[in-house]
């Protein structure tokens, strides 16, 4: 018998394809171009392919043309191409982030280049001259790659699968900071055990779906949910431990434990491509599994959403109250924000998927320039996370501290910022899918969140400066030119968002 050929529209998954090339074109960069060049080169590469594979989604994606490819793993359609084109976006400011790195004297391979201090009598901070790591290039665009796959997936293994090429490479990229190695390498660890865990979970639960309707795809998945009546606890089986897989990636309550521990753990540029580019991920596969796959399925899964959110959103908000160090407070922060995502799970409908599209690129936007203005505060010992360490920032520098507290005002919603906007529509989609109840304890952990954004606020603006304190790292270039660019899209996106809640609600539809 002849096996007949696949169709692979390869027009399709062309952004894929370029960063999975540049992926493995960055391994050879690694064996056969000198140390000398090395650096320069993998930082030319990261950035062009990240750059080409967002034009040609964007070319692409204007088509108007919207199929299942591949034989009907990989579906490109509105939700599809709008969260790969915000893993793209942060990617490539992750990227300008990590670019300009150099090792400061306790040895963080990602501290900023800057030979000046703003702010400081003292000359030097970065002292010690050395080259970033490069395997961080090709982990990161093998990871990215994964990413682009999972929030496409129409397959249960193609999606598990793009799992896999996602978390794989994270798993090294935490170990890889010199300063508190240690503590890195700690931080890896759980990451690698509790992911594996949650992968296995996951796989088990694809399993058992498979056992109930006989199929992966996931339409076919929701005709065999539909027309199959018998043994329905198998499938109620099924979709709990497909929810434990993908929400732990999510960092849900009670699956974050190793939210904190990583994102203190890791380098800060490292977090917050972990925050903004992994968490729209996350959130996009379980998006696709659950509005797709398990559609027919939903008036049994909502409550498990239901509560997980209202979990996720207090925990977070009630935990981050007691945090003193700055990347274990916004490690909570993403926690939250999660659960206030959670929200758009209890409407199915088309507004809550544009409500939750809309979230995660103000929240992607507003993550990437906190972290990388935490990379900025520095002391001789490197990083100045302690929260305490940043009284009078705002004396010393106006400018640093008025942005980070713009993006901690935009993390607590405070009107006219785009975290604002993010939860009213959010909240609005939630009613009108008769979620009333949980929007009023979205509405409670917002207040709560508020006293630990304003907590620092306050520290930064309203204490006097200690004189041995940390002081602003003068930014180079690039890095300063993304910081500017999500302060400028986060502010716009606050003041004018209806530009971009129209174009999200066009294309919030799942297909199937």
């Amino acid at each position: 018998m002849r096996i007949p050929t696949p169709i692979i529209e390869y027009a399709l998954i062309l952004p894929m394809l370029i960063v999975f090339g540049a992926a493995v074109l960055s391994v050879g960069f690694e064996a056969f171009i000198s140390n000398k060049y090395r650096r320069q080169s993998q930082v030319l590469l990261t950035v062009s392919a990240l750059a080409l594979a967002l034009i040609a989604l964007i070319i692409v994606g204007n088509t108007n043309a919207r199929s299942l490819a591949v034989e009907g793993t990989i579906a490109f359609d509105g939700p599809g191409v709008f969260m790969q084109f915000i893993i793209l976006l942060s990617s490539i400011l992750a990227t300008l982030i990590m670019a300009e790195r150099r090792v400061d004297p306790a040895g963080d391979a990602f501290a900023p280049r800057a030979s000046a201090v703003a702010g400081s009598e003292d000359e030097v901070i970065v002292t010690k001259m050395g080259l970033v790591q490069t395997e961080v290039w090709p982990l990161l665009l093998f990871s990215v790659s994964g990413m682009l796959l999972f929030v496409s997936a129409n397959d249960f293994l193609v999606l598990f699968v793009g799992l896999e090429v996602m978390s794989l490479p994270l798993y090294l990229l935490a170990a890889m900071a010199r300063r508190r190695r240690l503590l890195s390498q700690e931080a890896a660890l759980k990451y690698f055990l509790l992911g594996a865990f949650a992968s296995a979970i996951l796989l088990f639960g694809i399993a058992l779906t498979y056992a109930y309707t006989g199929e992966l795809n996931f339409g076919a998945v929701s005709a065999g949910i539909s027309a199959n009546n018998n043994a329905a606890g198998l499938l109620t089986v099924a979709v709990g431990l497909v929810a434990v897989g993908l929400l732990f990636k999510v960092g849900a309550v009670p699956f974050h434990q190793w939210v904190p521990d990583v994102y203190t753990g890791s380098a800060t540029v490292v977090t917050a491509f972990m925050a903004s580019a992994v968490k729209v991920a996350a959130i996009g596969g379980l998006l696709r599994a659950f509005f797709v796959a398990y559609g027919g399925y939903a008036w049994d899964w909502r409550p498990l959403f239901w509560a997980v959110a209202i979990l996720t959103m207090l925990v977070g908000s009630i935990v981050a109250l007691s945090q003193i160090d700055v990347k274990r407070m916004l490690a909570y922060s993403s926690i939250a924000n999660g659960g206030f995502i959670l929200i758009g799970f209890a409407s199915t409908s088309r507004a809550g998927t544009a409500a939750i599209l809309f979230y995660l690129l103000t929240y992607s936007l507003a993550t990437i320039g906190a972290f990388a203005l935490v990379t900025l505060v520095r002391d001789p010992s490197g990083e100045a996370n302690n929260i305490t360490r940043w009284k009078g920032l705002g004396k010393k520098s106006p400018l640093m501290a008025g942005l980070f507290g713009f993006y901690l005002l935009s993390f607590a919603g405070i009107p006219l910022t785009s975290g604002f906007v993010a939860k009213f529509t959010i909240f609005v989609a939630a009613v009108a899918g008769g979620a009333l109840p949980l929007v009023l304890v979205g509405v409670v952990a917002s207040v709560i969140a508020a006293f630990f954004y304003i907590r620092i606020i306050i520290l930064m603006f309203f204490s006097d400066p200690d004189p041995d304190g940390p002081v602003v790292v003068v930014p180079s270039k690039i890095t300063a030119g993304a910081i500017a660019f999500t302060s400028v899209a986060s502010a716009v996106l606050g003041v004018f968002p209806q530009w971009v809640i129209d174009y999200v609600s066009s294309v919030s539809v799942f297909l199937r």
